[in-house]
């Protein structure tokens, strides 16, 4: 089985203006979503992130707070393992945030060190 990075992907703004008891209701939906995935064993790890940040460089930094000059920013991750890319793929179009068509997911594959890599993957 390979690891696989989860980019949850909203519209930040959006998601600050969200009423609570929305709020609550995707937080109870996502937990349910996550506990299906633990219950099937391919549940590594997952954190939700706080909208604040920095984008740096070596010597600058380049912006504060999640990307502002981009509308969508990243949310949150999940670390799954699966089969294969489609496998996971398929698992990232069942969460209810996707469903709703509220959040896009970015699903990559984690990078084994200890296996000899294609560099054309990179």
């Amino acid at each position: 089985m390979e690891k696989f990075l989860l980019l949850i992907r909203e519209d930040m703004e959006k998601l600050k203006m969200l009423p609570e008891d929305e709020f609550q209701s995707c937080i109870q939906r996502m937990t349910h979503w996550v506990g299906d995935l633990a219950e099937s064993g391919k549940y590594v790890a997952s954190e939700p992130l706080m909208t604040i940040g920095r984008y740096v460089s070596k010597d600058n930094i380049l912006s504060d707070g999640p990307f502002i000059e981009a509308k969508e920013a990243i949310s949150g991750f999940f670390i799954i393992k699966a089969e294969s890319l489609e496998e996971a793929t398929a698992f990232a179009q069942t969460c209810p945030r996707v469903l709703d068509k509220i959040s896009k997911v970015e699903v990559r594959p984690i990078m084994s060190l200890d296996k000899k890599t294609d560099n054309k993957n990179l």
